[in-house]
């Protein structure tokens, strides 16, 4: 694994600015590694792992870099639930660790760096240097994850009989008979309505 100090290197260049968010998920994807004792997650260890983020913001970019974890390879899971936190499972050994950053580290990096105005850099400064205890608490959990969700499954593909649009794995419901996406089983969940013509 690459130096902190390298990891934040490429934080940056993917996400596009270095943050007190970025030093976050890198020191939050360090610790939950450590902690299931996987040294090589973006190569001989890539198939051992998944990710649950719980927040969109800069720290799940992060998370995904160091990790090697992504949406597309169904090894990042995202639950938004708008929490500083992610869960690290091996599924190896089925070992999981929630690592969580605490409240008070705004405050202790204020107390750190009492002359540095700009709240943003002060964060980003102490959280590089604060010790985890001080930024994160650790949780050893079980996870729970579906074989159709595991990284790799191919799963199987209905077409739904209302909208005909394909879907993959299982995301589908039994309504009065018919197969039907999630969307048109219950439109009031979509996050979309269609458009009027004119518009």
């Amino acid at each position: 694994m690459e130096s902190i100090d390298e990891l934040l290197r490429q934080a940056e260049a993917a996400h596009g600015h270095l943050c007190a968010g970025q030093v976050l998920g890198v020191r939050m994807a360090l610790l939950g590694l450590d902690r299931l004792g996987i040294a090589d997650p973006r190569g001989a260890d890539r198939k051992r792992l998944v990710t649950y983020v719980e927040i969109d913001r800069c720290a799940t970019d992060a998370i995904a870099l160091v990790t090697g974890c992504r949406l597309g390879k169904r090894a990042l899971k995202f639950r938004d639930w708008g929490k500083m936190a992610a869960t690290f499972v091996d599924l190896s050994s089925g070992r999981a660790v929630r690592i969580i950053a605490l409240e008070d580290s705004r405050e202790l990096a204020r107390k750190l760096y009492p002359h540095e105005e700009n709240k943003s850099r002060r964060q980003l400064l102490a959280y590089r240097e604060l010790p985890d205890a001080q930024l994160f608490r650790e949780q050893s959990v079980r996870v729970a994850i579906d074989p159709a969700d595991l990284p790799g499954h191919s799963g199987d593909r209905v077409v739904c009989q209302r909208c005909g649009e394909g879907v993959n794995f299982g995301r589908f419901a039994l309504v009065n008979g018919e197969s039907l996406c999630l969307s048109c089983a219950r439109p009031e969940l979509r996050y979309w309505k269609p458009a009027a013509p004119e518009e």
